[in-house]
């Protein structure tokens, strides 16, 4: 039975710990600017119940690097500072905005979570159907931004890279830090 790298896999959990609890940041950050400046009780509702899908991935990720005695990326502190900021300010540009936020990031990870998934091997069968289960719940919830009009048409594209590019850094940086 082919193994799984080992030192691979602390990475992936490692970055996909920082990366699910990223999303959660991201979504309080929208979430504050719906309560305190844009009031859409619509889009509040759509963007508290992608929270809970973040927050069972990302408790599993935490019970992950606790069990495998992993370290967590050091850079924890200044993602949650930097969701915070862009789900809020991506909030604050409007609808739109708030929404592409949400579909650019999933873009992202939903080729990082297939790259896992190519990679992971029958010894981790179970992470394995957890990323395969969080990379579907990524789809729908890029599925729902887009129904709910996010768009890359004008201005938006060059946010959408923005976002994109910062997601990837972040993504290569929590791997090996």
């Amino acid at each position: 039975m082919k193994k799984t790298d080992k030192t691979k896999l602390e990475e992936f959990i490692r970055v996909d710990h920082a990366g699910e609890r990223g999303a959660i940041k991201i979504y309080e950050g929208q979430l504050l600017a719906l309560k305190t400046i844009c009031k859409n009780d619509d889009l509040k509702k759509k963007l508290e119940e992608m929270k809970l899908h973040e927050q069972v991935h990302s408790d599993f990720f935490e019970n992950e690097i606790k069990k495998r005695n992993i370290k967590p990326t050091k850079f924890l502190p200044l993602w949650d500072l930097l969701g915070i900021g862009l789900g809020f300010g991506s909030t604050i540009l409007g609808k739109k905005a708030a929404m592409l936020c949400t579909a650019s990031v999933e873009e992202v990870i939903d080729e990082h979570y297939q790259n896992q998934i190519n990679q992971i091997q029958d010894d981790e069968k179970e992470l394995k159907q957890k990323i395969i289960q969080f990379r579907d719940d990524e789809l729908h919830h890029k599925d729902i931004a887009y129904e709910e009009g996010a768009t890359k048409k004008g201005l938006y594209s060059i946010m959408d890279k923005i976002i994109k590019t910062g997601s990837k850094i972040a993504i290569n940086i929590s791997e090996k830090i």
